[in-house]
């Protein structure tokens, strides 16, 4: 079995070709971990949103990235792995269900336009605060997202 791995050219160097796009949308990350921290957003949870999303959207870069920050901050293996299927698995808090069907909605608002349960469930679980701070960090990590898929500017590593 030949095990070399495929190379994935970047299509554009964001970074250097719109600097200030790029730390403008960092900016933007920075923003929106202060108002995670703000909200006392667990950090775990805030990185199973990433990576939902992120798989959600197909971007390489930021599934790598997120999964491994996930797994450093303590995540467990079997729940890393099941995020895909969290409907599906028993290894999911309420609160954390509630979290993955928003991240799903507005990931997916073209399809949905972030159904009012979806809403609703997220509702009941966290305050406006916290509300507020997971809308930032799903609006930032699909952003995130967007250019990864875009421009492939980001390789994943191993």
């Amino acid at each position: 079995m030949n095990s070399t791995l495929v190379g994935i050219p970047s299509r554009l160097d964001i970074d250097t070709v719109a600097p200030l796009f790029s730390r403008t949308l960092a900016q933007l990350d920075a923003a929106t971990t202060k108002e995670l921290d703000s909200a006392a957003i667990d950090p775990l949870m805030r990185e199973m949103i990433r990576l939902r999303a992120s798989q959600l959207n197909g971007c390489a870069y930021c599934v790598s990235e997120h999964s491994k920050d996930a797994l450093s901050g303590g995540e467990q293996v079997a729940r890393l792995l099941a995020v895909s299927v969290w409907r599906e698995s028993p290894f999911f808090t309420r609160r954390e269900r509630a979290a993955l069907a928003l991240t799903e909605s507005v990931t997916l608002a073209a399809e949905g336009h972030v159904p009012d349960a979806d809403w609703r469930d997220a509702a009941a679980e966290f305050g406006p605060a916290e509300l507020g701070a997971l809308v930032a960090l799903i609006v930032t990590i699909n952003a995130w997202n967007a250019v990864g898929v875009t421009t492939r500017a980001w390789t994943p590593s191993l």
